[in-house]
């Protein structure tokens, strides 16, 4: 079974071919991907490394956490699932509320007094 691996504190420069050699050192790198800004393609710093063999990731991990590459020191860890939260997206506004004092909603109304 493929184990995924964190790799962060990367140094901006370093490509995914360069994390692939770094790794394929311990066993099969299925595959090496660097995190990039989706507008300006610019890498974030780390990346995500899943090899083949549990065995060789738990080597590559003990080896490779704090070994200096392209002038970083790596932090190089099993990388965790991250938890999606409830946090809904589109509209975030509530009912905008109506007019003649009806509330309709959390942001009030148009006060339409005819005496």
């Amino acid at each position: 079974m493929a184990q995924k691996i964190y790799v962060g504190n990367m140094n901006y420069a370093t490509t995914e071919d360069a994390l692939t050699n770094l790794f394929s050192q311990y066993g099969e790198v299925v595959s090496a991907t660097v995190i990039k800004d989706r507008y300006t393609e610019q890498s974030k710093g780390f990346g995500f490394i899943e090899m083949a063999d549990n065995e060789a990731a738990d080597a590559a991990i003990a080896t490779l956490n704090g070994k200096e590459l392209d002038g970083r020191r790596l932090r190089v860890n099993i990388a965790e699932d991250k938890p999606r939260n409830s946090r809904p997206r589109g509209n975030f506004g509530g009912d905008r509320g109506g007019y003649n004092n009806n509330r309709g909603g959390d942001r009030g109304g148009y006060n339409d007094y005819r005496y």
